[in-house]
This record gives structure tokens, C-alpha cells and sequence, in this order.
């Protein structure tokens, strides 16, 4: 079967979400839906596609474009440059333990500016992760959300800020720890 990838790529990129076997058979110019379901039975045989516990579709391990890793760079004193072709990576790979659990926020404010995480910035998080003191986590406090520490006081549990300006919450009546924050993505 060779089959262009990159249209379901577009598409994936496009709608953020994978065709339905309907609109996989428009896609790929397929007269009926079965057609489609073999198409994607065999895409999910080769570990490009996967069906989540609903029957959809969602990307597999082998689905986005990895990309190269050259080398390493120094971040300290200048040294010469060496490149090698080390592996190919894909992002997800690498920031994503479990993509069912896993979404991205886009972070507004700067309470956790000091963290290097700032307005604009897209925060990936991890809602089966057990929140660990001093995660950065996303939390509904009080009936508001938020993105803070996570601290401990003795017995009480709080919320920090990576700004000094902000002070720390502690919770009237209800905390709730919704995900815990993996990366930071910033686009220059």
C-alpha cells in the first residue's frame, strides 16, 4: 500500500483531529466507507494510526514527521561546531508519555514568569501524572483555575507562584489538581 501520509498530516494539522472514516474516504478519493476502514486497518497495522477507547482515530507513534537530531550545542563557552547525524526524533516521542492524557494550554499572565514561562507561551500537560510537591501544575482552586507550584505548609497544601508579586493561595474550600505541566513550548 503506498499511500500519500502527508494529506492525513494536512488534514490532522488543519481540523486538529484525525478524519472520520467518512471524511478519510473523500481524502483518499475512496468510493465507500469500507474502503476507508481498510485503509485504516492497515495505517493502524503499520503503527501510523491508532483507535482510542471511542473508535477514533488518533495518531500512532509513526504518524507526525521526525525530525533530525544533528548534534550538540554548548550553552556555555563557544567551542567548534560538530554536526552528526545522531537519530530522528518526533516531538511527540520525546514530550509525550501518554497522548490520551495529554493537551496543551496557552498561558496567559505572568505569575510564572520566574519559571520562564511566559504570555503566549503553550504549556504541555499530563492529566494522568500524580502531582509531586514543586510540579507545576494546572489547578481549579476555589471554583477558578490556575497554574502554579504545588506546595506543602505541615499540613496544608498551597499554591505558589514563579513571580514575587503574586501571593500564594491557599484554599478557601476546595483544591483540585487537574494535570501536571511536562513542557513549555515557545515559539520565536
Amino acid at each position: 500500500m503506498n499511500i500519500n501520509i502527508k494529506k492525513l498530516e494536512d488534514f490532522y494539522y488543519k481540523n486538529k483531529r484525525l478524519p472520520s472514516y467518512s471524511e478519510l474516504a473523500k481524502l483518499f478519493n475512496y468510493k465507500s466507507k469500507s474502503s476507508a476502514f481498510n485503509l485504516a486497518k492497515a495505517l493502524i497495522k503499520k503503527g501510523i494510526l491508532n483507535k482510542d477507547n471511542f473508535g477514533n482515530l488518533i495518531p500512532a507513534n509513526n504518524f507526525l514527521y521526525k525530525l533530525k537530531v544533528l548534534g550538540e550545542v554548548k550553552a556555555g563557552f563557544p567551542s567548534a561546531a560538530e554536526q552528526e547525524d545522531l537519530e530522528q526524533l518526533s516531538l511527540d516521542d520525546y514530550l509525550i508519555k501518554n497522548k490520551e492524557a495529554s493537551f496543551m494550554l496557552k498561558v496567559s499572565g505572568y505569575s510564572m514568569k520566574d519559571a520562564g514561562i511566559l504570555p503566549g507561551d503553550m504549556v504541555l500537560v499530563d492529566r494522568s501524572v500524580k502531582a509531586q510537591e514543586n510540579d507545576i501544575v494546572i489547578a481549579e482552586v476555589d471554583n477558578n483555575w490556575t497554574m502554579k507550584y504545588l506546595k506543602k505548609n505541615k499540613s496544608r497544601v498551597y499554591l505558589q507562584a514563579a513571580n514575587k508579586r503574586y501571593n500564594d493561595i491557599y484554599p478557601q474550600s476546595d483544591l483540585k489538581i487537574a494535570a501536571v505541566v511536562k513542557a513549555v513550548i515557545r515559539k520565536y
